[in-house]
């Protein structure tokens, strides 16, 4: 129903945004990582939408860009995680560090947002690993946002993590030792930097 909202900023707090669009000011549940990318009360503002319909609300939910809204579209995909848990989990992890978590399979890093126990950690690493390997910059903004595609990014940061994992780090820390790496980068010097991050 509604694809994105771009207005004026006219109220903030620290989970939601109030962005004014033709007379109406629409309230939007953001996460902590778009609202660090937001600007101020009164500046123009752009925000991807998703609408949560129930029986006795209608919810809007805003991000920052595309990539963030594919992996919120997935994370409620997953038996558990309503569209609240997908925003804490996205307040916690930006998409690049939440799928190196989940190629690592390191729950603890899940399970750190609000709201989310080992269980549907468990179940978010089961269900979402092989259609998140990473997410980059790259990611298009045109993509069909009612039907997002699996999201995958060349093998590069996925390669270094296993070539690190075999040199007898674990997964979880060869994971960590890469987030926010730049996956532009190649994977000898993805490897370099993971184990100059490790020792």
């Amino acid at each position: 129903m509604f694809y994105s909202i771009t207005g004026k900023i006219v109220y903030s707090d620290a989970n939601s945004v109030a962005i004014e669009c033709g007379g109406v000011a629409f309230y939007c549940t953001v996460s902590l990582n778009t609202l660090k990318n937001l600007g101020r009360i009164g500046e123009i503002a752009k925000l991807y939408t998703y609408l949560s319909v129930k029986e006795d609300s209608l919810d809007l939910f805003g991000f920052y860009n595309q990539q963030e809204l594919d992996c919120f579209r997935l994370l409620i995909s997953v038996s558990g995680v309503g569209p609240k848990g997908a925003i804490a989990i996205l307040s916690n992890s930006t998409p690049d560090s939440l799928a190196l978590s989940i190629a690592a399979g390191d729950i603890k890093a899940i399970t750190k947002a609000p709201g989310i126990g080992s269980k549907i950690a468990q179940r978010v690493v089961l269900e979402l690993k092989n259609k998140m390997s990473a997410f980059g910059s790259a990611q298009s903004a045109g993509g069909d946002v009612n039907h997002p595609q699996q999201i995958n990014l060349g093998g590069d940061v996925s390669e270094a993590v296993s070539a690190l994992v075999s040199l007898g780090f674990s997964a979880a820390d060869a994971a960590k030792a890469l987030r926010g790496a730049d996956p532009a980068m190649g994977v000898e010097d993805l490897i370099k930097l993971g184990l100059k991050k490790l020792y």
